[in-house]
């Protein structure tokens, strides 16, 4: 398999339309790195840079030691598995995975071991006889990655390959592009904006807004120490709270408030604010980071607005005067609509970001 490296690399399209500013990170040998944020962050395009399908402005993309700026996709070693398949509708599954192996002239026993064993792995031996219009989703877009494993590629790319399918056979394929990467140790690059998929996915994740990296990590450092407001509020369902909060107090005994509510912090949290040069902060807490009832410390007296039952928990939409937030609650004695509900903040799990730049002041 190979490394992949990308130095400040840059898209510009037509009118200064920047798409991609200054991406530099590593992808190391084997890894699954996904690359995750909103529609029209960049994502897609930067993989189709490595790909060699776009043009680089600026910057330098090197696989292993190479630089591949001006290489050509075909030459790359890269395998591509796209979000529409892109399967030749009048060729069999067979000739579909045989037919890149048999424009680079392999031998017929080659071509023959090659797709059978990709084929076996993915559970379509018993359809390399059909042609595409008789395949599922889910069996077409194994067929499309049988097309890529056959190659033996470096690197194999992934552009939002399950948005197509329903969310039970995304479930399916997630856990079965998964079993393949451990199965081929091979290094793979997964583009999506759905940040559930990168978070069971990936040892890797880059987030992207705005053709911006904001934070690169594995799962849980995203989850627990984001950077910035904007992965807080990216990564997780739901996503984290933000209150827009005033500080009060002195040196060392400072308060945070909001509406009528006054938030006593912990030592670290004051520490951090000793630092801080504005008077306001954003604070920000996770759904389940919110406990339901009047026994805790940081009591918030809320109206329920809505209740959302998911089987095993709920979520508890909420608000104050002038705030809503979202609460995780245990499925049992669930509050009614329009009824006050006395909520309480664990400070020890909370985060806080600048108000203004929405940088953390309090990731590790």
């Amino acid at each position: 398999m190979a490394e992949v490296y990308l130095k400040d690399v840059t898209k510009i399209y037509e009118g200064d339309v920047l798409a991609v500013e200054k991406a530099d990170f590593h992808i190391p040998d084997e890894s699954f790195t996904v690359l995750v944020g909103p529609s029209g962050c960049g994502k897609s395009t930067l993989l189709r840079m490595i790909a060699g399908l776009e043009p680089i402005t600026e910057g330098e993309i090197y696989i292993d030691d190479e630089i591949v700026n001006n290489v050509p996709p075909k030459d790359r070693d890269i395998a591509m598995v796209f979000q529409n398949y892109a399967l030749y509708p009048h060729m069999t599954v067979y000739k579909n995975m045989a037919f890149g192996l048999k424009l680079r002239k392999y031998s017929k026993t080659e071509i023959d071991q090659r797709v059978t064993e990709a084929a076996d792995i993915l559970n379509i031996s018993h359809l390399l006889n059909r042609k595409p219009k008789h395949l599922s989703g889910g069996e077409r877009q194994r067929v499309a990655v049988g097309r890529a494993i056959v190659r033996q590629p470096k690197v194999f790319l992934f552009d939002e390959p399950l948005s197509n399918l329903d969310a039970k056979l995304r479930v399916q394929m997630r856990m079965e592009i998964s079993r393949l990467h451990d199965r081929l140790n091979a290094t793979m690059i997964y583009v999506t904006h759905d940040q559930v998929e990168a978070m069971t996915m990936g040892d890797q994740i880059v987030v992207l807004n705005e053709g911006k990296i904001q934070q690169i990590a594995d799962p849980g450092t995203l989850y627990r120490n984001p950077e910035n407001q904007f992965v807080g509020g990216f990564i997780g369902t739901p996503p984290m709270n933000f209150i827009q909060t005033k500080i009060t107090g002195n040196d060392g005994t400072q308060q945070l408030s909001f509406d009528d509510f006054t938030i006593e912090l912990n030592q670290k949290l004051q520490t951090t604010l000793n630092t801080h040069s504005q008077d306001t902060v954003m604070l920000g807490i996770r759904p389940e980071d919110i406990q339901i009832g009047e026994n805790g410390k940081n009591r918030v007296i809320t109206q329920v607005e809505l209740v959302e039952p998911l089987g095993n928990h709920a979520l508890l939409y909420l608000k104050t005067e002038k705030n809503n937030f979202v609460a995780q609650s245990n499925i049992g004695n669930l509050p009614q609509h329009n009824t006050p509900l006395t909520v309480s903040f664990d400070i020890n799990k909370a985060h806080l970001f600048h108000s203004e730049t929405g940088e953390s002041l309090t990731a590790e």
